[in-house]
């Protein structure tokens, strides 16, 4: 290869360059469509940002400092260099490039020489800079795709490697392009991949959304399967919508799954949303039907507590309340706005009686008090009579007494039982006065006690003989004992009714 030092200092002027190779009299050559494509490629890596990640930072190497060759006034100026880096690479790139005698400018790429420009003019100082500077702002290219590959998708992996590989087809530029080329290639394994990483990123993204998915129509499938008697309507039609909602977010920022899975899923959360309306329809509908068969219910009960409100049979028509207040609970309810405005309506229908029954009550309550006082009074006359002296003046005064006690009334039920036996206690006094004086007087009563006393006499002798036996035996004569105290205390009695 031919070195800058071998190269002529001159260009020829007979030579006629072809309009892709040679810039007409202008201030710098003119870029070839592959150069713009290369210089636009470069700038659009440059500026498009990584959906994925952060950019990367910039190479050092983008950009060189070599300033173009100026042909206006016929006297080339050489590029300057700024940096001993800047200065290495071009000198490194240069060592693939030739300019021959007719101010051709050559580069070997890939150990084929092909011609990339010409200086019709004069050949400056420096013939490499520009094509040096067109090679280092190829490998920025690739230095810019290679740290930017972790972060690209999958299309823009293979847009960069094309843009790449159709800028490195056969540019006009000097330096180690088969270099680049084994770069790219380079890259196009690591692209390949990373295209492999996000089609697997993407399989189980798709994983998961499609669990989501289900997740979300099993939600709804779960609430329209409810029995629709226990189902708390409201809070499971928000349910429904916040599964809803999630559904339209997972298709908005979640990946796509195939459209016949997507589809089946949709068809089955649509029918799970259907049904639940449905369910929800039918059952207002035979609420509203049932509220209404309650409400013509009570309206009855009502109709009859109204036609039992002037009864002042008041046992009979408060067991027959009590009647209408069972059918009233079991009847069920109707709306909460009808229920309320019925129950008033009922309770006002039995008021009436209530209040009559209470103020019928009252008044016995005082008569009872009037009665109490007046029995009272009979009750301590009656205990007066005793002990009784005169039979017959006793008697009198308490038949009087007892007429009087019924024209008294009742008593309150707490005093009755008092009140009773205290009278009970005068009546049986008398009974007994009366019944020892018939006795007395009575000469079958006499034989009978004196029969009766030979009777016990003879009885209480076997007696004394059996449990003087019985002792002799060691035998027990608790119970022969106890039948003689028995019949020793009748003996005495029946001696004492026989002297009298």
């Amino acid at each position: 290869m031919n070195t800058p030092e071998e190269n002529p200092a001159t260009a020829t002027t007979e030579s006629t360059p072809t309009p892709t190779q040679t810039p007409e009299k202008t201030s710098a050559p003119v870029l070839d469509a592959g150069e713009e494509m290369a210089k636009t490629q470069t700038s659009d890596l440059a500026t498009a940002p990584s959906p994925e990640e952060k950019p990367a930072p910039q190479p050092t190497t983008q950009k060189s400092n070599f300033t173009p060759v100026d042909l206006s006034n016929g006297k080339p100026q050489a590029p300057q260099v700024h940096s001993p880096a800047e200065k290495l690479a071009m000198e490194e790139a240069a060592k693939y490039g030739r300019v021959d005698a007719e101010g051709r400018v050559f580069v070997n790429d890939a150990g084929v020489e092909r011609e990339v420009g010409q200086y019709p003019d004069e050949v400056p100082a420096q013939p490499f800079a520009l094509y040096v500077r067109r090679f280092l702002d190829l490998q920025a290219q690739v230095d810019l795709a290679q740290a930017r590959m972790p972060g690209l998708k999958a299309n823009e992996i293979d847009s960069t490697l094309h843009s790449l590989d159709k800028a490195l087809e056969a540019p006009m530029a000097v330096g180690n392009l088969e270099g680049l080329r084994q770069r790219v290639a380079a890259l196009r394994e690591s692209g390949q991949a990373r295209k492999e990483e996000l089609a697997q990123l993407r399989e189980e993204a798709k994983a998961k959304t499609l669990a989501l998915r289900t997740s979300i129509v099993e939600g709804a499938e779960k609430i329209a399967s409810q029995d629709p008697h226990r189902t708390q309507w409201k809070q499971s039609g928000t349910r429904l919508r916040e599964l809803l909602d999630q559904w339209k977010e997972s298709q908005r920022k979640g990946p796509h799954i195939d459209r016949a899975t997507e589809d089946a899923l949709w068809k089955r959360f649509s029918a799970a949303r259907t049904a639940f309306d449905r369910h929800r329809k039918q059952y207002f509908s035979n609420l509203d039907a049932k509220q209404a068969e309650v409400k013509a219910k009570k309206e009855a009960l009502i109709a009859r507590a109204k036609e039992l409100a002037t009864s002042t049979d008041w046992a009979r028509t408060s067991a027959l309340y009590r009647e209408l207040m069972n059918e009233w609970k079991a009847a069920g309810q109707a709306s909460r706005k009808d229920d309320n405005s019925l129950w008033e309506r009922f309770r006002e229908a039995q008021q009436g009686f209530f209040d009559a029954r209470q103020a019928a009550n009252q008044q016995a309550d005082q008569d009872e008090a009037a009665s109490l006082a007046a029995k009272e009074k009979l009750l301590e006359q009656a205990k007066a009579l005793l002990p009784i002296k005169n039979l017959d003046t006793a008697k009198a005064t308490f038949r009087d007494l007892l007429d009087k006690w019924d024209e008294a009334g009742r008593v309150p039920r707490s005093e009755v039982s008092r009140l009773e036996s205290g009278l009970r206690s005068v009546e049986q006094a008398i009974a007994n006065a009366e019944q020892e004086e018939w006795n007395k007087s009575n000469p079958e009563t006499k034989a009978r006690a004196e029969g009766l006393v030979g009777q016990l006499e003879e009885k209480i002798a076997q007696l004394e003989e059996q449990i003087a036996a019985a002792k002799a035996q060691g035998k027990d004569t608790k119970s022969l004992e106890d039948d003689l105290a028995a019949r020793q205390a009748w003996l005495a009695q029946a001696r004492k009714t026989a002297a009298e």
